[in-house]
């Protein structure tokens, strides 16, 4: 069944669906009353019924609540120094189907690419949209929140809330670190948060790994080999699931 995200019930039981919704539902799905979908309403996701169709909403009924969830037990930003091209939005969509919680664009001092107030307007909210549809293809019963673009002092306000802040940083990756991702990983519980800054295309300036060391930010490989800026949130992310939704559900559970 399609999943849609709907920001709230009308009443106990009864769902409205306007707008792009309502379009991909009517127009790309042709859904008729009597059909059936999932509907996350404040994180829960129920089954819902559609009542009636109308030129311009549908209203449905709940008929059932899934119990579970399909979110990673931590919550993990992702802070991505500016690509170029689409890289960023390839980083979102899978970045939101293997569990983040969060997306930073980072003007980094390195990044080719630079937003202006009205380009990043709209970029954000393409970018926002991408999460959104990735978070139902992935049946997630969170929307991964995407920020405007941030410079260093931002970022260091923002990362002051983590329990945990690791930079990953290819000079480590030089001189064989292998460790620190997957220590920080065993060293979390459920319900702690980990924020992890990725370069740009030309990497991190020293002086910027610099200024995040001082802010409580440790440094991290991410194994042996030198991957790509697209590559790299995907492979940490990845790591994190194996570890904490895989190798240790069962002592969660």
């Amino acid at each position: 069944m399609q999943r849609y995200f709907i920001e709230k019930l009308d009443n106990q039981f009864e769902v409205t669906i306007t707008g792009d919704d309502f379009h991909h539902m009517t127009r790309v799905m042709r859904m008729n009353p009597g059909d059936t979908f999932y509907g996350v309403i404040d994180k829960k996701t129920a089954i819902v019924k559609i009542e009636s169709i109308q030129d311009k909403a549908l209203t449905g009924r709940i008929i059932d609540w899934i119990e579970g969830t399909k979110e990673l037990p931590i919550q993990v930003t992702i802070v991505n120094g500016l690509p170029k091209g689409d890289k960023l939005e390839l980083i979102i969509q899978k970045g939101t189907e293997l569990g983040a919680n969060t997306f930073i664009p980072f003007n980094a001092t390195r990044s080719i690419v630079k937003w202006d107030s009205k380009k990043a307007a709209k970029k954000t909210e393409r970018l926002r949209k991408i999460a959104k549809e990735a978070a139902e293809q992935s049946h997630r019963t969170e929307i991964p929140s995407v920020y405007d673009p941030v410079d260093i002092r931002r970022l260091l306000d923002l990362a002051e809330s983590y329990d945990y802040k690791l930079v990953a940083y290819e000079e480590d990756a030089k001189q064989g670190e292998s460790s620190q991702l997957a220590k920080t990983i065993r060293g979390m519980v459920p319900g702690q948060s980990l924020l992890m800054v990725f370069g740009p295309e030309g990497g991190l300036d020293t002086a910027e790994v610099n200024q995040l060391l001082e802010n409580g930010f440790q440094t991290c490989s991410l194994g042996l080999r030198i991957l790509r800026k697209e590559t790299a949130p995907l492979y940490a992310l990845s790591a994190i699931s194996y570890q904490l939704e895989l190798a240790r559900r069962r002592e969660w559970q």
